[in-house]
């Protein structure tokens, strides 16, 4: 008999426990109350249980009532969940939308922009990956991510299509007990050259042996900004950051800004979104593309006002 039960049967249950009474339950769902308790009578002799406890004016569940209660509304969610994604799919929806992004991407930027992605689509799987260089670029080529957000790279690849995000200020530093902080004078290049700069590289077949801003020979390369931004603080080398996961420092004096004699130790790094062009984000992935945009063009206007 359980086989027989229905999605119906559920939702009667669950509106007739939310509600408190099988009237009220009727009134919810457009149904005359006999039916309401017709339903649930049919609904407890399939299960072989009782769920409501009849005695009183008002229904009351029973303790196996409050215990099914609980997986019939999983139920329920779950069928909700099915329909919709069946829905999606039908419509050109990804069924699981992935992005990879660039490390200097700010976070509250991707924070909002996933915020209200979740809201506009409650039912699309999200996957996020954090990358650096031209780790970002093969998951787009191989079509594992349905776009990307990559930093600038010597050249463009001829089958991405690129769209402009925002720009990032980056900047060179060290912490204040670091011989190149202790210069009064933009440092020559002579004297960057006697220090450790630490680097931030990828292992991908793309990027991964090429050096981008590198001005020392001597050199430790990591891959996570995290790591290298808690190398910088610590003393153990001197390099780049974004400016806005180094402001805080540098408020507090726990990291220093450089000067450089023969090249410009802070540029502007532009971040674009990149796809491949014979296969452009779905309804979802545009849609999330656009909001990072609209999120990243805010930040920029509150940055320079």
């Amino acid at each position: 008999m359980l086989e027989a039960v229905t999605l119906d049967q559920l939702r009667t249950f669950i509106a007739a426990a939310d509600t408190g009474s099988f009237s009220a339950a009727g009134r919810k769902l457009g149904r005359a109350q006999s039916v309401v308790s017709q339903t649930l009578a049919n609904l407890e002799g399939q299960l072989g249980v009782q769920l409501f406890d009849r005695t009183s004016r008002r229904p009351t569940l029973t303790t196996i009532g409050r215990e099914l209660l609980a997986d019939a509304r999983v139920v329920a969610s779950d069928m909700d969940l099915l329909k919709a994604r069946a829905k999606g799919l039908a419509g050109g929806l990804e069924p699981e939308l992935s992005v990879v992004v660039h490390v200097f991407l700010p976070t509250d930027v991707l924070t909002q922009a996933v915020s209200a992605f979740h809201q506009q689509f409650p039912r699309t799987p999200l996957r996020i990956s954090v990358e650096g260089m031209g780790a970002v670029i093969e998951p787009v080529l191989e079509r594992l991510s349905s776009f990307g957000v990559r930093a600038p790279l010597l050249t463009n690849h001829p089958d991405l299509t690129s769209e402009h995000l925002m720009t990032v200020p980056y900047l060179m530093v060290a912490a204040p007990q670091h011989p190149l902080a202790q210069y009064r004078q933009p440092i020559p290049a002579r004297e960057l050259a006697q220090h450790v700069q630490l680097v931030l590289s990828d292992r991908s077949r793309l990027t991964g042996k090429t050096d981008l801003g590198v001005l020392s020979p001597k050199t430790w390369r990591l891959s996570d900004l995290g790591a290298k931004h808690a190398f910088l603080k610590a003393g153990l080398g001197w390099g780049g950051m974004p400016h806005h996961t180094v402001e805080a420092d540098i408020a507090d004096g726990s990291l220093v800004p450089l000067e450089f004699e023969e090249t410009r130790a802070n540029v502007a790094i532009s971040l674009s979104a990149i796809y491949r062009t014979d296969t452009p984000p779905g309804p979802a992935g545009r849609w999330l593309l656009d909001q990072l945009k609209a999120v990243a063009s805010h930040a920029t206007e509150a940055q320079s006002s």
